[in-house]
């Protein structure tokens, strides 16, 4: 075996998360090394999604000038301080190509010089007092922290019995002619399962699509892992009488008999009916998961979520294993079909918090954060341009905040930007008498009450008193006393989003007034929002 130098940092993945936190790690000059199984970064595209059409959205033109608000609708690149390295510059379709994010990766290790090793693939881990690596060319490295940016390499097969029998998404033809006049079971509904089923519609004689539960749209739960427009054409089919059913149902178990998949399905909307169905193929589309095997038992990672993710921390640390860290698509354990931290619009800005936090955490660098007059009407006028133009907030909703905290004397705040709002109150941060949190968010129990949601009712902006009852994407601001929640402040939503009216301003310079004096009075606030019956 050959033994390499010990580093401050190894990360394993050279994909879009281990590349971001890469970049961070370069320009701190630490002492990392991203360790790649494949020939070039992002080799997981290379491959998926097996139509190579991304459904992350590339908006080029989006009538702002300023890059920090253009991130909100571009969904690919990675953050940095370069112009250059936007993926604008790669593709100009608002669906790319795959193969186009894979050479904007390559460029972006070239444009950095970030450290990546390839054609190294991690075999072994175990951990002494350091984590050791062993890659498969019997070369170790040592480090004191361990970043697996590996995503999910391992495809998530659900118990059924007789699943074996079924081919998988990862390998099954994609050439709809393969296909031709077959009668053609789906397992799964996420984007994979509709995917596959949207390049069939043409040659499969019919297709069904099944799972337990029914199908979640995108654009009403506003998770854009769930089924997203660019997949659900055979939801057309479906309800237009084409030969294609979407099922609710359990899959008790498959058979295979004389050249022929029998499926038994116990239905969820039908009095547990049970039927047995006959099929020319089976397609298992029900996703990936971690892969701990790599993992000796002295390091071994607890996993959650049916085993599909290592348990984590609100610091991404492990939940079980010091030092070990994880990003990318393995942090969506915090906020799993929530949020977006299982894409890269989403976790890239959970790896720019991570890189702060371990600065923090081991070498007692400060949180990045500018002070300010504690006035309203200055915290008014930073917090409107934060949610005018934070790209952090807009794609984490809920998930990352900004975080104000007021000094003992009230004169001077401390204003720090996206962070999760979970590290926040975790931290000693949440342990600070007064602070505010700022996030945007959807009003999510009025969209999810609403039966259409395309004819929603609005706040009318003559109505600001009742902004809490915004159902679209609007600003929130949180007080908090070690970690309990004081009192809140909605404002108002905007059909552009753009809070930049009197509206918008004056209740908050209003609310803030109000607060600060009662804070600096000693006097309690009663957590009060508008009543939704009114």
């Amino acid at each position: 075996m050959n033994i390499a130098r010990e580093f401050e940092y190894l990360i394993v993945g050279a994909g879009p998360a281990g590349l971001q936190l890469g970049y961070f790690l370069e320009k701190t000059n630490r002492n990392y090394l991203i360790l790649e199984a494949g020939d070039c970064p992002g080799t997981f595209f290379k491959k998926y999604p097996r139509h190579k059409r991304l459904i992350s959205i590339n908006k080029i033109y989006t009538g702002y000038d300023d890059s920090e608000i253009n991130l909100r609708w571009d969904w690919n690149s990675l953050l940095s301080d370069s112009e250059e390295m936007l993926f604008k510059n790669y593709s100009k379709e608002y669906l790319p190509r795959a193969d186009d994010f894979v050479r904007y990766l390559g460029d972006f290790v070239t444009h950095f010089n970030l450290k990546v090793k390839f054609n190294c693939q991690a075999v072994k881990i175990y951990k002494n007092d350091k984590f050791v690596v062993v890659d498969n060319n019997g070369n170790i490295y040592s480090t004191m922290r361990l970043i697996i940016a590996t995503g999910f390499s391992k495809p998530y097969v659900p118990p059924i019995p007789g699943i074996e029998l079924a081919e998988n998404y990862t390998d099954v033809s994609i050439d709809p002619e393969d296909f031709a006049n077959q009668k053609v079971l789906i397992i799964g509904k996420g984007n994979s399962g509709f995917e596959t089923a949207d390049n069939l519609l043409a040659t499969a004689s019919l297709i069904h699509v099944v799972s337990p539960t029914p199908v979640s749209m995108a654009w009403k739960t506003k998770y854009v892992g769930h089924l997203r427009a660019v997949n659900n054409n055979i939801l057309d089919t479906y309800q237009l009488k084409s030969q294609n059913v979407i099922l609710d149902a359990i899959i008790d178990k498959v058979k295979y008999r004389n050249g022929q998949y029998i499926a038994t399905f116990t239905y969820s909307h039908a009095n547990d009916e049970v039927e047995e169905l006959i099929y020319d193929r089976v397609i298992v589309c029900t996703g990936f998961r971690f892969d701990d095997s790599i993992f000796d038992e002295s390091c071994k990672p607890k996993l959650v979520i049916n085993d599909r993710f290592p348990s984590q921390t609100s610091e991404w640390e492990s939940s079980n294993v010091k030092d070990l860290y994880f990003v990318g698509i393995l942090s969506h354990m915090r906020d799993y079909k929530k949020k977006q931290s299982g894409f890269i619009h989403g976790f890239r800005y959970n790896v720019r918090a991570l890189h702060y936090i371990l600065e923090r955490k081991y070498y007692d660098q400060d949180l990045p954060c500018h002070f300010i007059d504690a006035t309203p009407e200055n915290l008014t006028q930073v917090i409107i341009r934060r949610v005018n133009q934070s790209s952090g907030l807009w794609q984490q909703t809920g998930f990352l905040c900004d975080c104000i905290i007021i000094s003992e004397n009230g004169k001077t705040a401390q204003y720090f930007t996206d962070y999760p709002a979970d590290y926040i109150h975790d931290s000693d941060i949440g342990q600070h008498e007064h602070y505010y949190t700022v996030t945007l968010e959807f009003g999510l129990d009025i969209i999810f009450a609403s039966s259409d949601l395309f004819s929603v009712e609005r706040i009318h902006k003559d109505d600001a008193d009742r902004a809490a009852l915004s159902s679209f994407i609007h600003p929130i601001i949180r007080r908090f006393r070690k970690n309990e929640l004081i009192t809140e402040h909605h404002i108002i939503e905007d059909v552009a989003s753009e809070w930049l009216e009197e509206v918008h301003i004056k209740p908050l310079i209003d609310f803030l007034s109000r607060d600060l004096g009662k804070i600096f009075k000693g006097e309690d606030l009663v957590l009060t929002l508008p009543d939704k019956d009114k």
